[in-house]
């Protein structure tokens, strides 16, 4: 009887990781021919796109604590965006450090008098301010309240049908508006859009502007440039065209701002407010019959800098576990709504087992098949075929995407550049991603013993910054 439980519970973990890469399989393919359909707008090598100057007014809320290392520069990229029609907003969320002095300076800063109308709720705001020089850029100086307050607060002063939430820390292409609005010219049922999030960290950026793309020395930045192309070519190009997508990253995501404020602004009681609002959107539309389409854009870019030493990342990555499963369990009515189509019978599901349980029952099926094996009750051609389909599999999936990568934006082009990202995909499966899978449980704990939600703060490198 015993020996029969042992070997289900084999056959179990083995079947789990069939699923889960298998499911990952049938995201590439999605995202393959999703990115065929992206790639025939480009004609003649061309990589422009079409400025009509009739693109909606967009809002650019740039949430920011202690950011002084990267603000400026970041504040520059955006001043410099092909657009039309957008204004800056900085919500300064009680930094404790030089951040709106930074901003003061850099950008001959002036009190004005406080225009907002109280749409959703926020911390009391201390100050607004205009620059002289570009009146496109307003800071508002708020009490701490986390990054959620932050964004409520800015939707407060947002004056545009658009607004784009973005990360203080990242650095956006002269063009990468112009392109994560196209969903919404394309299809007025468009509410939302996301592009793709790459690493900053070993490039140069001068002026605000990213002068070439290259790799980092750490090799745990490396790392993480092969954990965002696998995350963002794949996984959310695979969901969009089934309007299943259920993340856009806050560090670059298109919101219609009336549709966010009708499901109630982001929520300040949860630490992944990225995601709840998506899924949060899906939900709300699906239970009033309203028509939606939530899109991702692989080529808009905005550039972010990433943990490089481990305390960091290890506290980045608790919290978006724990943001994860806020996201999915303060929604669940999305999986229950007979209305649910592919978002609640097919997303919902797939991210509740494979990336909230998911990190558990990876955890347990390592502990399981390696001390099965030392203790004799695992065979090695059992714990053979475990490791090719866990961490094998795992491989395959992290060097397609930089595949994917080298044939269609070849961010890269130094060949020494794709083949140190290739060793790094290989690395990546070989420890990197267990120990991820710890941390990840280390969030689950964090969730169920309920946490308090408070801003991720990073140790920030800033050396491309200059």
């Amino acid at each position: 009887m015993t020996g029969d439980i042992l070997v289900i519970a084999q056959l179990v973990f083995l079947a789990y990781f069939i699923g889960l890469n298998g499911g990952y399989l049938t995201l590439n393919l999605l995202a393959l021919a999703s990115l065929r359909r992206s790639l025939r707008y480009r004609t003649d090598g061309e990589t422009g796109v079409p400025y009509l100057g009739i693109e909606p007014g967009t809002s650019l809320l740039v949430p920011a604590y202690n950011e002084e290392t990267t603000i400026v520069a970041s504040i520059r990229s955006m001043l410099q965006l092909e657009y039309p029609d957008f204004e800056i907003i900085v919500i300064n969320d009680g930094s404790r450090d030089e951040t709106l002095d930074a901003l003061k300076r850099a950008f001959d800063l002036q009190p004005q008098l406080d225009p907002a109308l109280r749409v959703v709720p926020c911390a009391p705001v201390r100050g607004v301010f205009r620059s002289r020089n570009h009146p496109e850029l307003t800071v508002v100086d708020k009490a701490n309240g986390g990054k959620a307050d932050a964004l409520n607060a800015g939707l407060n002063y947002a004056s545009k049908p658009l607004f784009c939430a973005v990360d203080a820390d990242s650095i956006l292409q002269r063009d990468s508006l112009l392109r994560v609005v196209q969903p919404f010219m394309d299809d007025e049922r468009t509410i939302a859009a996301g592009g793709t999030v790459r690493v900053a960290n070993g490039s140069d950026v001068q002026g605000g502007f990213l002068v070439s793309a290259g790799l980092p020395r750490s090799l745990l930045a490396r790392l993480q440039i092969v954990e965002y192309l696998r995350a963002f070519l794949f996984g959310r190009l695979g969901w969009s065209p089934l309007n299943a997508l259920l993340i856009i990253s806050g560090a670059f995501g298109l919101f219609d701002r009336d549709r966010v404020i009708a499901a109630g602004g982001y929520r300040t009681d949860c630490v992944g407010e990225d995601m709840e609002l998506v899924v949060r959107l899906h939900q709300y539309h699906r239970e009033r019959r309203i028509p939606y389409r939530i899109r991702y854009v692989p080529d808009p870019i905005c550039w972010t800098e990433v943990p490089e030493d481990m305390g960091t990342l290890h506290r980045q990555r608790t919290r978006w576990q724990r943001g994860l499963a806020e996201s999915l369990t303060s929604n669940w009515r999305l999986a229950a709504n007979p209305r649910g189509g592919m978002p609640g019978r097919v997303a919902w599901p797939f991210m509740a087992i494979f990336e909230w349980l998911g990190p558990l029952i990876e955890l347990a099926g390592y502990l399981f098949m390696v001390t099965g094996f030392a203790m004799g009750f695992v065979s090695g051609p059992a714990l053979l075929a475990f490791m090719l389909v866990a961490v094998g599999f795992g491989m395959v999936l992290s060097v397609t995407a930089l595949l994917l990568e080298a044939l269609s934006f070849r961010v890269y082009t130094r060949r020494t550049d794709m083949l140190r990202l290739f060793l790094a995909a290989l690395v990546e499966n070989l420890g990197y991603r267990q120990l991820n899978t710890l941390w990840r449980c280390q969030g689950l704990w964090q969730w169920l013993r309920g946490k308090r939600h408070e801003w991720g703060e990073m140790r920030r490198v800033g050396t491309w910054s200059s």
